[in-house]
């Protein structure tokens, strides 16, 4: 699709490891001592940071956590339905977009320490979100799922785990 083209293009977005396409827009100049930080963090962290993030319904973002909370935010095309997995396997799923009657949010906070996942909710469509995190993201706090140890840790997601991990 062409628009899909044009937003990579004119917001320099590149291929994300999880999936989609995404550009980092800010990292904070301030940082903070992991020792403040009170979780397994190495090293400093900035403040904050933030992306762009664009899915397409030909992909998807597989499942991965990270130890912040993750603030999600719509900004153009198709809802996006954001599937969760808890630390003690509870799953949840939202759809984050602007249908308000819907029951869809423009934004949403996926806490620290929860796996997901995320795919456009529509057929030949394309989702452009944005993320924000703080403590800053770094990719040494980034874990992409894997399937048989997600599956071992929480077999009775099978079926969301299965269908939103790539290995």
């Amino acid at each position: 699709m062409k628009e899909i083209e044009e937003i990579i293009e004119n917001l320099e977005l590149k291929p994300h490891p999880e999936g989609g396409y995404f550009r980092e827009t800010y990292r904070s100049e301030g940082t903070i001592d992991q020792r403040n930080l009170g979780k397994a963090y190495s090293g400093f962290r900035n403040q904050a940071t933030c992306i762009y993030f664009l899915l397409t319904s030909k992909a998807f973002s597989a499942f991965h956590k990270i130890q912040q909370d993750e603030i999600w935010h719509f900004y153009k095309g198709s809802p996006i339905e954001l599937h969760m997995i808890s630390p003690n396997g509870d799953y949840s799923k939202v759809r984050i977009g602007n249908d308000f009657n819907k029951g869809e949010l423009p934004q949403f906070v996926v806490p620290g320490g929860y796996w997901f996942a995320a795919e456009t909710f529509s057929k030949g469509a394309y989702s452009l979100v944005g993320c924000t995190v703080s403590p800053g993201f770094d990719f040494k706090d980034f874990i992409l799922g894997d399937r048989q140890r997600l599956l071992s840790q929480f077999p009775q997601q099978r079926n969301v785990i299965t269908r939103f991990t790539r290995v």
